[in-house]
């Protein structure tokens, strides 16, 4: 039998099997359509002779458990009470902060630039950073620790409150987790 033929005769048992599993026969009749795409675009890979009835059910049937574990992930908010109270700081002032930030580490010396990026942004171990460097792991330690200092001083950090976001921005997520408590 010509398998464009068979595909087609295959429907009204695909949208069966497809209301059996969603319970709707609308999301039902979309599940159809896009198995239908789905071998229609692939029916070269079609073995002649194999069950093509088994081999549509299976693509409806993985595409409705995709679809399940897509949905599994995502919240509904339809009243937009969750995103109401999503806050996103201004991009601007952690763009700047970057600019310094990239600036002040290129003012240290080389290779406590290059320890600290070892150990801070490549997640490397002090040991593993000391074989990399091919020196000793206290001097690998000592290295990171005058470039944070070093950096702290560059940037005039004094304290952990000097990170994350600016006053007025701070004022406003202060203010709206405090108001969003409240409702």
């Amino acid at each position: 039998m010509n398998p464009k033929r068979e595909l087609l005769e295959h429907i009204p048992n695909l949208r069966a099997f497809a209301i059996s599993l969603c319970g709707s026969p609308e999301r039902a009749d979309d599940f159809v359509q896009e198995a239908l795409m789905k071998a229609w675009s692939n029916l070269h890979s079609f073995k002649p002779g194999t069950n093509m009835r088994a081999w549509l059910f299976t693509i409806l049937r993985n595409g409705y458990y995709s679809e399940l574990r897509k949905r599994r992930r995502e919240v509904e908010d339809a009243d937009d009470a969750l995103a109401s109270r999503l806050a996103s700081l201004p991009e601007q002032h952690g763009h700047m902060d970057l600019n310094d930030f990239r600036k002040a580490l290129a003012q240290l010396p080389e290779d406590q630039r290059e320890a600290l990026i070892l150990i801070g942004a490549s997640g490397f171990s002090y040991e593993e950073a000391a074989e990399i460097c091919g020196c000793a792991v206290g001097t690998v330690k000592s290295r990171v620790n005058r470039a944070r200092n070093r950096l702290a001083e560059l940037l005039a950090v004094t304290s952990a409150t000097d990170y994350g976001p600016d006053g007025p921005s701070q004022h406003v997520i202060v203010s709206s987790t405090a108001a969003g408590s409240a409702i």
